[in-house]
């Protein structure tokens, strides 16, 4: 059995049991380890690397766009948490209490934040006072808790990472208008640094953020056809604003209530880029997120000049891009399947016949390509190389996603496909919610998103036979 058989041999693969290649590939790539805890994770060096380019990318992105990072307490007062009855009947059931401060029972129990709604909105009733105020466009980048009954590594935990940003506008219109970009921001930059297409549309009332008039979501499709929604964003109306009142005076010297958005992404966008691009030799990273952008090989790197070669290439692509150079004694074999494993885009290798013609071979991650580049040219090859291989990727899952998508016309080919086939179905609804139960209790799949497009006249509801009122596409999701 060669070295690599042995490094990768406790890969499932991933079309033989999906959830267990799944937990594979987060060991072995050692991206999160098991807490003291149930149900929380350690993030490993190398997620929480990769977590960090995330955040870096989205932080810029929001601050272009004019918002700004503030740090809210972690704790919410029982009292505070109340005064919002959809709002905290929604999180209920999750929500970790603080009862005893050292020795002593605390007068009035504290929640760890599984979400900040209200710290935000006691923070505006207290700051905004006049239309020149407005608009007030925070975002905070935090750790979570909702104590999950059932957990998976980046997924579905019990304390989560993540950004949430809440803003206050003076115009409805304003308010909508945030939401909807910030939805637009999230689909970008799932589509352009993760590599990853989705599906923008709106959450049914039944799946909507509680506390929410509408909520805004972008969906993507993982290998096993299952859904992730991977970002959401949503409008709150004035609600919100008159519990808390949170009112500002207008140009015309009037008392206004002011409307808001709330919109967020978390650490299971990590969980997304494994299920969507992985294989079964590990990860599959998109250049803009991944840890190490390149890994340097020297090949027989006992000859004389090799690892001065490999050193000062390295020198020279780290101006430009994250680099490891592996001078480690372990075998070339094994080094391929570490960093393959690691999902590491470009494979940099250079041995005494490379040097002798003055080049190198880069090869890339998802295909195995092996390129012949001058070392003169390697600063003009890589940016397209690494181009070309994100553009792979992304058209690679859109690809899947298409051919795992399904219109259905009838109710019998409706709840056939989601009883025996994978991915997302597109059919038409009545809007009842006792509708949206029946399927799921029938099949486990859930309405994911309103899409834009209305239905025909004579079209009616897959489920109940009534005239149906929107286009919906359903799926089972994560």
């Amino acid at each position: 059995m060669s070295k690599k058989d042995k490094l990768v041999k406790a890969i499932t693969s991933r079309d033989e049991d999906f959830s267990q290649w799944y937990t594979d590939i987060v060991t072995q790539a050692e991206l999160s380890s098991y807490s003291a805890v149930r149900g929380c994770m350690i993030l490993r060096p190398y997620a929480t690397a990769l977590w960090e380019l995330i955040r870096e990318d989205l932080d810029r992105r929001f601050k272009e766009t004019g918002h700004e990072n503030v740090i809210m307490p972690m704790f919410i007062p029982e009292s505070l948490l109340q005064k919002e009855k959809d709002h905290v009947d929604g999180f209920a059931p999750e929500v970790a209490w603080v009862t005893h401060g050292g020795d002593e029972k605390l007068s009035e129990r504290l929640c760890v934040r599984p979400t900040s709604e209200v710290l935000f909105c006691h923070h505006y009733s207290e700051i905004i006072e006049s239309w020149r105020d407005l608009p007030k466009l925070y975002n905070q980048w935090v750790s979570v808790v909702r104590w999950e009954k059932s957990t998976r590594p980046f997924l579905r935990t019990r304390e989560f990472f993540w950004q949430e940003g809440h803003t206050a506008h003076a115009t409805a219109e304003e308010a909508i208008q945030e939401t909807k970009d910030m939805l637009q921001l999230y689909a970008d930059f799932f589509e352009e640094t993760l590599a990853i297409p989705v599906i923008k549309g709106v959450k049914t009332d039944s799946e909507k953020f509680a506390g929410a008039e509408t909520t805004y979501t972008v969906e993507s499709m993982m290998y096993d056809g299952k859904a992730l929604q991977s970002g959401t964003s949503h409008y709150f109306g004035d609600g919100f604003a008159k519990v808390f009142d949170i009112q500002y005076t207008d140009r015309d010297n009037q008392l206004q209530y002011v409307h808001q958005s709330s919109w967020g992404v978390s650490s299971r966008s990590i969980g997304g880029i494994i299920m969507v691009h992985g294989d079964d030799d590990g990860l599959v990273l998109p250049p803009a997120v991944a840890p190490i952008q390149i890994a340097i090989i020297p090949i027989a790197q006992h000859k004389e000049g090799v690892l001065d070669k490999a050193q000062e290439i390295a020198e020279r692509l780290q101006k430009s891009y994250r680099v490891k150079l592996d001078d480690s004694d372990r075998m070339p074999g094994w080094k391929f399947s570490e960093y393959e494993m690691k999902g590491v885009p470009l494979r940099l290798e250079i041995g005494p016949r490379d040097i002798e013609n003055n080049s190198c071979v880069l090869v890339t991650r998802d295909n195995r390509e092996k390129i012949n580049v001058p070392l003169d040219e390697l600063e003009e090859r890589i940016p397209g190389i690494l181009n070309e291989y994100r553009q792979r990727l992304y058209n690679k899952a859109k690809e899947h996603r298409e051919a795992n998508s399904y219109v259905a016309h009838s109710s019998e080919e409706f709840f056939d496909i989601l009883e025996n086939k994978t991915g997302f179905v597109t059919g038409c609804w009545c809007g009842s919610a006792d509708c949206e139960a029946e399927v799921k209790e029938r099949t486990g799949a859930t309405s994911r998103c309103i899409t834009p497009e209305d239905p025909e006249a004579d079209d009616v509801c897959l489920i109940c036979g009534e005239d149906a009122t929107s286009t919906v596409i359903w799926g089972k999701a994560y």
